[in-house]
């Protein structure tokens, strides 16, 4: 039995087993426990776990320079990855975008607040600060991350430290905020940006965040066809930013390179994180476009932010490294077939009476928990019903990444699926065969 061993634990109601050792899609605990991957750790591996050259680039890296600060230096490691990550952005990105690489994703949301800040002090328009999001949304877990952050629970422990910037509401069909269909719907809820911003104090809006998929809060939830493009509109004829929220979809999760790209959308700025080191390394990125960049060349031409461990070149190798097997492998285009023949396993679900919904794009996959299916009615929060399946998958050696929340916030059952790209069809299989195991020991009949 694992013990605390003085960390201090995400819950000390739990007991965590010990991770020793790491093989493809799966994990082996101290006991010798093999675990399936289906979650990729919090949509975090896509290379797979063990992948030798990734720690022998880093290695390599650390022996000829581990660490030189950015103020003074840069590195050929931090270079060569903004420009290959630039290369595979949206077009309004590879002629004169840059890379601000940052340790991982909240930190990335925190550059993008102050980028978009700035950008419009650089512009002449002083006022603008507002970073509006979506309800039901997570960006990251500092407090200008929390403050775009429009998840009831997460925030309401610090709510006395959060501004509310104001937002919108969710892009969820399944649960519709206006309790409509599409396409009637009009996309009531891409045009409840507008009506916000007619609403308040249009000056004084910066930017829009938004995850092209939302991930954890919503698992995995799709937006419908036009929902990202007319967002995109009401962004440019508002004078404000279009920040995507890449750091789960980033980095191939849904198919390409960047989930903004199913739409053909140029976002202002690209946030990602998780699989762009595949977990390899603490790194993350904002890709910014080209205009973006004009504004600080034409303006100041500093930045006044800076994180210590910012292009750190360790890290940033591994990010080559990532990147050099994603390609070498093919894995890019292992996503859009795997998912299909994963979610294909998991429509077996739907005949249970307590599945409400399989949804996702790629291997970003969520399954919905429901108390009646015909009115889509979740379960109380006190039965913690995500958690549950999380416990009996495990018992079956799947891990997968529950969330509750998903319709108020506080209601609403769901788990996240998101293995790494060299899944197979076999080792798919064992997901929706342990989570058939799993429905039928919470939901006894």
């Amino acid at each position: 039995m694992a013990t605390n061993r003085g960390l201090f634990s995400r819950n000390f109601k739990k007991t965590f087993p010990i991770a020793v050792r790491g093989e493809g899609c799966w994990i082996i605990d101290e006991s010798g426990r093999r675990f399936l991957d289906a979650s990729g750790q919090a949509a975090v591996v896509s290379i797979g776990h063990g992948v030798q050259e990734i720690g022998l680039a880093m290695a390599e890296q650390s022996s000829q320079i581990a660490f030189a600060h950015t103020s003074q230096f840069h590195t050929a490691q931090a270079e060569k990855l903004a420009e290959r990550l630039l290369a595979i952005a949206p077009p309004n990105f590879r002629k004169g975008g840059r890379v601000y690489f940052t340790s991982g994703g909240s930190e990335a949301t925190e550059t993008a607040i102050k980028l978009v800040c700035q950008y419009h002090l650089e512009s002449g328009q002083k006022n603008r600060y507002r970073v509006l999001s979506r309800r039901q949304s997570y960006h990251g877990s500092t407090l200008g991350a929390m403050s775009v952050s429009g998840n009831v629970a997460r925030r309401a422990p610090y709510e006395p430290l959060i501004p509310d910037w104001g937002h919108i509401a969710p892009c969820f069909c399944y649960h519709c905020p206006f309790e409509k269909t599409f396409p009637q719907c009009e996309l009531a809820c891409a045009d409840d940006l507008q009506t916000h911003l007619d609403g308040g104090k249009k000056e004084d809006a910066a930017a829009f965040i938004l995850e092209p998929v939302v991930g954890a809060t919503l698992g995995a939830a799709v937006p419908p066809d036009g929902y990202v493009s007319r967002i995109a509109e009401i962004c440019r004829k508002n004078g404000i930013l279009l920040i995507a929220d890449e750091i789960m979809t980033g980095m191939g999760r849904t198919g390409k390179p960047f989930a903004v790209q199913h739409w053909g959308i140029e976002p202002d700025l690209i946030l990602v994180g998780k699989g762009v080191a595949s977990g390899y390394a603490p790194l993350g990125a904002v890709l910014v476009s080209a205009r973006v960049v004009e504004a600080f060349e034409r303006g100041s031409g500093a930045f006044m932010h800076g994180f210590t461990y910012q292009a750190h070149p360790v890290c940033t190798a591994a990010g080559n490294a990532v990147l050099d097997y994603l390609e070498s492998q093919k894995l890019f285009d292992r996503v859009a077939p795997a998912g299909k023949n994963l979610r294909d396993a998991l429509s077996s679900l739907l005949s249970h009476p307590h599945v409400g919904d399989v949804r996702g794009l790629g291997l970003l996959l969520g399954v919905e928990f429901v108390k009646d299916k015909s009115t889509r009615e979740p379960f109380p929060k006190s039965e913690n019903i995500a958690e549950k399946i999380r416990q009996a998958c495990l018992d079956e050696h799947v891990l997968t990444y529950p969330t509750q929340g998903c319709v108020d916030g506080l209601r609403g059952d769901h788990i996240l699926l998101a293995p790494p790209f060299t899944i197979s069809p076999e080792e798919s299989a064992l997901i929706p065969r342990a989570l058939h195991s799993a429905l039928a020991r919470v939901f006894p009949a």
